[in-house]
């Protein structure tokens, strides 16, 4: 069986453009981090061990804009429990607001940008989106206090899922659909970012990071 090789940076790379912890709002970076010159191929059980080198990985927060009941606008989060069946399984039960995962040397192969190939790729693996979606690139995640941080680098998107008008937030069918691809993703639904965050320990890391760095005014209050 052939072993999947996901793209990497150097850390030491990393840490030259600007090393933080948590959220940083900075899209400028990216491009430096794909050029060719700072990124490498490696084995997958390999680099899930190595803090010498970060992973890149495409981590997209899908969010439907709903009617409140006081007729103001508001969002809900697409949210999931990883269950054990999953890749990564320092992470399994931890419910989870992101979509994504490992750029690879089949992406590389493919035809365009390989970020953008492995990014729809992925995507398309986990979840159907047949409505469609508008996507914007929100920031990037560093978290070297997990371990599954210190050997992974998240690289935020926000999908605003398509709808013909905002849903009623006590009425799962008026969302727009998202259908599951991926049998270890698990409970999955629609939720209030203010719920996700009142239980940060439900959460993996890099949701909470997300979460609060895209709904801070929830996270401050």
């Amino acid at each position: 069986m052939s072993v999947e090789h996901v793209l990497c940076v150097p850390a030491a790379r990393f840490r030259e453009l600007g090393e933080f912890q948590g959220f940083r709002a900075d899209t400028a970076s990216l491009a430096d981090l794909l050029d060719p010159a700072n990124t490498l191929y490696l084995p997958r059980p390999e680099a899930e061990e190595d803090p010498s080198h970060k992973q890149l990985i495409p981590y997209c927060v899908l969010i439907a804009a709903v009617a409140e009941e006081d007729g103001t606008a508001g969002e809900r989060v697409f949210a999931y429990r990883r269950g054990a069946g999953g890749g990564e399984k320092r992470l399994a039960a931890k419910i989870s607001c992101g979509v994504g995962g490992h750029i690879s040397t089949v992406d590389r192969d493919a035809a365009g940008d390989t970020y953008e190939a492995g990014m729809s790729r992925e995507l398309e693996e986990e979840v159907s989106i047949p409505g469609g979606y508008g996507e914007r690139l929100v920031g990037l995640i560093n978290d070297d206090e997990t371990e599954v941080g210190r050997v992974h680098l998240g690289v935020v998107h926000r999908l605003d899922l398509s709808a013909d008008h905002p849903a009623n937030p006590h009425d799962p069918q008026s969302f727009p659909r998202v259908a599951l691809r991926e049998a270890s993703m698990i409970e999955a639904g629609f939720h209030d970012p203010a719920a996700l965050l009142a239980n940060p320990a439900a959460l993996e890391s890099w949701s909470r990071i997300a979460l609060e760095a895209l709904f801070p005014a929830v996270a401050r209050s």
